[in-house]
Order: structure tokens, then sequence, then C-alpha cells
């Protein structure tokens, strides 16, 4: 019954930021794993960053380390990616995912842990 809808994305220059949303709706993610995703057409599908219901712990993939960070809000059911000194390497669409088993509790980056996925939001990085 849930829903992730992304938000967020753009054009940016070289060395800029930008802000990502996912808001869920239909049912709450409060005690889920979140995470965010990365594809360009044709490409596979890359992890980016992962968050528990606790925000105690997060992953992150080393080709994003120290520029990304995600972040939750769950009194708005949501979870955030801030980007940091972007690069063309970045384009792509990016995808929110919510991980709904309540006793796996981690931050994973097994894509096949998330059950519930957005449909993406572009993000150009002009260069």
């Amino acid at each position: 019954q849930g829903r992730l809808v992304e938000s967020g994305g753009g054009l940016v220059q070289s060395g800029g930021s930008l802000r990502l949303s996912c808001e869920g709706s239909g049912r709450s993610f409060g005690f889920n794993t979140m995470g965010w995703f990365r594809q360009l057409p044709g490409k596979g599908r890359e992890f980016i960053a992962s968050i528990t219901y606790s925000s105690e712990h997060t992953s992150y993939a080393e080709s994003v380390k120290g520029r990304f960070a995600i972040s939750r809000d769950k009194a708005k059911n949501s979870v955030y990616l801030q980007m940091n000194s972007l690069n063309a390497e970045d384009t792509a669409v990016y995808t929110c995912a919510a991980d709904s088993s309540v006793l796996r509790d981690k931050a994973t980056t097994q894509a096949e842990d998330f059950d519930f996925w957005g449909q993406g939001t572009q993000v150009i990085v002009s260069s």
C-alpha cells in the first residue's frame, strides 16, 4: 500500500549542491531502513546511502562519502539526501527505497533488501 515519491532533482553546475526529498504515503515508514540508489539508462542500480529507523546507523558508498549525507524526519514520513561537491559522475536518476523488515534493523547496502521503491528524480550535473 505504501508509496514513495522523490523530489528536488534538477540541473546544477559542477561543484554545486542539491537536496533530494522522498515523501512516504499510504503507510508509515518510521520503523523502516530507508535508502537512496542511483541509475543511468541501461545501467545497473548503484547503492548510495541508507539509514536505520533510529538514525543511529548509516551506510554510504565510497564514491559519495564526505560529500553526501542521508537523514530522515519520521514526523514527516520522509528521508533526505544532501548532495554537495557534485560532479559529472553524479548525473543519474536518484531513487529512494524502504526496507519493510522491522527485524533487520540494519543500514543495509543490498538492493534486494528493499521492497518499496520510488520512481526517481533526475539529477544532471553540468561541467
